[in-house]
Parts: structure tokens; C-alpha cells; sequence
């Protein structure tokens, strides 16, 4: 009878921490901005009287979540290099 034995991933493996700052204000403030938008986009799908209007303003405040999160990472690269 033989018995497998399953290696665990070494040291090596861990994930190296980051050398980007993103603790500067801007990120924190893009971030938050992104957060508030995704949010109102959820509120908007979740009203009971959903109607083209909502859906509309759901979607445009979705697209100016990922509009925000671009122009954040943006910045972090603008740091980095």
C-alpha cells in the first residue's frame, strides 16, 4: 500500500508585499468616490419600481465606479514608475 504525500507550498510562495503607496490621499479618495458610486448602482437595481430611469442611472453609476478605479490605479502607477 502505498501513500501520497501532497507538498505544501514553501516560504517562497507567499505573496510579497506591496511597494506601491496606496494609503495617499488621492487613491483614498478615488476609492471612496468608486465605493459610493457601485453603491448607489446596487440601490438602483434593488428599487421594487425598477423602470428604464433606474436602470439607467444604475448603469451610468456603475460605469463611473470603474471610471474612478481606473483613474486610482492610474495614480498608484504614476507613483510606482
Amino acid at each position: 500500500m502505498t501513500t501520497s504525500v501532497i507538498s505544501l507550498a514553501g516560504r517562497s510562495a507567499a505573496p510579497t508585499p506591496s511597494t506601491l503607496d496606496t494609503t495617499s490621499p488621492e487613491t483614498i479618495r478615488l476609492h471612496g468616490l468608486a465605493e459610493n458610486a457601485l453603491a448607489t448602482a446596487l440601490h438602483e437595481l434593488r428599487r421594487l419600481d425598477g423602470t428604464p430611469a433606474t436602470l439607467r442611472l444604475a448603469t451610468a453609476r456603475a460605469t463611473r465606479a470603474g471610471t474612478l478605479l481606473r483613474r486610482a490605479c492610474e495614480s498608484l502607477n504614476t507613483v510606482e514608475g
